[in-house]
């Protein structure tokens, strides 16, 4: 196996994340930062500081595979803060690639232009992350051709200064939690776009990209599917189907397509927003689409609001799973006695963080001099 392939796994096992020292002197196990643990399949992080200025976010991530095919991390410095969850397919590697480098891509590309983020700085992350994995696949061909066939959702969140730039591929999802003009509740405003084959505007958008193809999209099991394979339609990875050299043996038969590929059948171009952030913007919640498949962003947005802080994540996920036992009529707690692989069955793994956005000295504080970083990467 080659040195890249040894230190693309290594380099994720972290059980409780990467922190750094100024990390571990702020956020000890104590009533001010909250705990951390795992709690059988789930790991959490119930309250963390990201600034200097008392920025507060909660991290949590449920196992359901047989590998975890989450990552997710949170970064804050000098440059802002950047958040990361990236759902993985097919495999854990790519989502693993991308935890370990796109956020460094982000960094080396914005110090080109003094620090200053814009939509292009995120974009060139994401391309230049989608070249280095495809090297990574070309290198181990001969040795590791499934590669080819692994991939990555991708939800990243950066904000910088004052505005808040939002950049997906796939179906992950960021959901604001707004606050009225004149008190009372929190409505919901999801911030990412979604590239999915099950919805319609994606099914077209593909139709138009490659209107040669009259089987770009086919309904198969139930849902549609790009080449009747897969559904999200936008990812890292996934080279099988972006490039011919290897959509070929040894990969397995079923990802195998029987007309050459003469243009990338899904997309590594994130669709990417800006926002601008207001004072009655409260929090955000990052999430995988195993959150969003059991709760609305209505729900989610209401359970942060109604209780405290710390544990928000957590207690997110929670939610989400009794409402995955209720839909198969059975009790939360033996739900939660299903040991991975055959938990897949009843939920996905579910990766969400919760970032609260203080606003208590005329922009959010989210920029200061300050440094941590947390990864997540729960393997059991």
């Amino acid at each position: 196996m080659s040195g890249s392939f040894m230190n693309l796994l290594s380099l994720c096992f972290k059980p409780f994340g990467r922190l750094t020292s100024s990390d571990n002197n702020n956020n000890n196990n104590n009533s001010e930062s909250g705990g951390e643990g795992k709690d059988g399949l789930l790991w959490f992080r119930d309250l963390g500081r990201y600034s200097g200025g008392g920025g507060e976010f909660s991290m949590a991530v449920i196992q359901a595979n047989q590998v975890l095919e989450d990552q997710s991390q949170i970064e804050s410095g000098s440059f802002g803060t950047f958040v990361g969850v990236y759902d993985g397919h097919g495999g854990p590697e790519a989502a693993r690639y991308v935890c370990d480098h796109l956020f460094n891509h982000f960094l080396e590309i914005s110090a080109e232009t003094q620090g200053v983020v814009t939509k292009e700085t995120i974009e060139r992350a994401f391309g230049a992350t989608e070249e280095g994995f495809a090297s990574l696949v070309s290198e181990v061909w001969s040795t590791m051709p499934n590669l080819a066939t692994v991939g990555t959702c991708c939800l990243v969140g950066v904000i910088y200064q004052s505005t808040l730039f939002v950049a997906s591929l796939g179906d992950s999802r960021v959901v604001l939690g707004k606050k009225g003009n004149f008190g009372g509740g929190v409505s919901a405003v999801q911030l990412s776009s979604e590239h999915n084959a099950n919805n319609e505007d994606i099914r077209w958008e593909l139709k138009d990209s490659h209107p040669d193809d009259p089987q770009i999209v086919v309904f198969k099991h139930g849902v549609w599917r790009v080449k009747g394979i897969i559904q999200v339609s936008r990812s890292i990875g996934d080279m099988y189907m972006k490039r011919q050299e290897f959509n070929r043996e040894p990969i397995n038969q079923k990802f195998r397509i029987a007309e050459p590929i003469t243009r990338p059948l899904m997309s590594a171009t994130p669709t990417i927003l800006s926002h601008p952030l207001h004072p009655n913007d409260s929090f955000l919640i990052f999430a995988s689409d195993g959150l969003w498949e059991h709760l609305s962003n209505e729900r989610a947005v209401e359970i942060v609001h109604n209780h405290p802080r710390a544990g928000s994540a957590k207690r997110l996920i929670k939610e989400a799973l009794q409402e995955a036992a209720r839909k198969r009529e059975m009790r939360y707690s033996d739900l939660k006695k299903i040991d991975k692989k055959v938990r897949r069955h009843f939920h996905d793994d579910i990766t969400v963080i919760v970032v609260f956005l203080n606003h208590d000295r005329g922009q959010t504080n989210l920029t200061q001099d300050s440094s941590l970083s947390v990864r997540s990467a729960l393997e059991h």
